[in-house]
C-alpha cells in the first residue's frame, strides 16, 4: 500500500509494512509480518484473531510500547520512529489512551486519583486534573465512587474507571486489549456499550483487540490477523 493511500498523516493512528520478529534459541520467530492499516478519527476498529495471532503485539507497537523490527507507526500525524524516547512518551501520553483486560489501577489510590494520574504525569495542575477526572468518572457512572480504592470496586466498576483513565486526556485514539475478557458476559457487554458511546461522544478513534467475533462485529471495521499476517 502506498503512503498516500493510507493517509498516514491524517489518521488518528496508522502503521505501514509493520513487522516484529524475535530470536528464540537462535531461531527467528516472526510474530507480525508486513501489516499496514490506518484508523481515522472517530472510527471504531477491531483487531480480531486467535490467541498467538499477533494482535496484542500489534497493539503494543501501535501504542509505542514496543519497537517494530521493520516498518513505521504514525500517531496523530507524527512518525513514532523519528522521535526520541522522551518525545515518544509525551506523544503517547497526549494522543493515546490504553485499556487492558486487567484494569491496572494503582491499588493505593482512589478512583479519582487513578483517573487524574495521566494529567498529573504531564504536569498539569492538581485541581484542574481532579476536576477533569471527576467529570469523566461521572460520565462512566462512577460519580458516587470517586473516593473508593480499586479493592472497594466491583470488576465492572474497575474497568469503567480504567476506561475513564484512558479518556481523561481526550486522546486521539484509545487502544483496548481484550477490555471485556475478564468480565462476565453481561458486565462485558455494558463496558463495550460504554466504550462505543464515549467513542461517539468524544470523536476518539477506538481500536479494540479481541478474539470475540460478536464484539468485533460491533466495530466499524474488522482487521483479522492470522499467524501475524493481516487477512484481506
Amino acid at each position: 500500500m502506498s503512503k498516500a493511500r493510507l493517509n498516514l498523516e491524517q489518521a488518528a493512528i496508522a502503521c505501514q509494512n509493520l513487522s516484529r520478529s524475535f530470536t528464540d534459541a537462535g531461531r527467528r520467530v516472526d510474530v507480525l509480518r508486513d501489516v499496514s492499516l490506518a484508523i481515522q478519527p472517530g472510527e471504531t476498529a477491531a483487531i480480531l484473531g486467535a490467541s498467538g495471532s499477533g494482535k496484542s503485539t500489534l497493539l503494543h507497537l501501535l501504542g509505542g510500547l514496543d519497537r517494530p523490527s521493520e516498518g513505521e507507526v504514525w500517531v496523530d500525524g507524527q512518525a513514532m520512529h523519528k522521535l526520541a524516547d522522551a518525545e515518544r512518551g509525551r506523544l503517547r501520553n497526549r494522543a493515546i489512551g490504553f485499556v487492558y483486560q486487567f484494569h491496572h489501577l494503582l491499588p493505593e489510590f482512589t478512583a479519582l486519583e487513578n483517573v487524574a494520574m495521566p494529567l498529573l504525569v504531564r504536569r498539569e495542575s492538581v485541581t484542574p486534573s481532579r476536576d477533569a477526572a471527576r467529570r469523566v468518572l461521572e460520565q462512566v457512572g462512577l460519580g458516587h465512587r470517586l473516593e473508593h480504592k480499586p479493592g472497594e470496586l466491583s470488576g465492572g466498576e474497575r474497568q469503567r474507571a480504567a476506561v475513564a483513565r484512558a479518556l481523561v486526556t481526550r486522546p486521539r485514539c484509545v487502544l483496548a486489549d481484550e477490555p471485556t475478557g475478564n468480565l462476565d458476559s453481561r458486565t462485558g457487554e455494558q463496558v463495550a456499550d460504554l466504550m462505543l458511546q464515549l467513542n461517539a461522544e468524544y470523536g476518539t478513534a477506538l481500536v479494540m483487540v479481541t478474539h470475540d467475533r460478536e464484539l468485533a462485529a460491533r466495530m466499524g471495521t474488522i482487521h483479522e490477523l492470522e499467524d501475524g499476517v493481516l487477512k484481506v
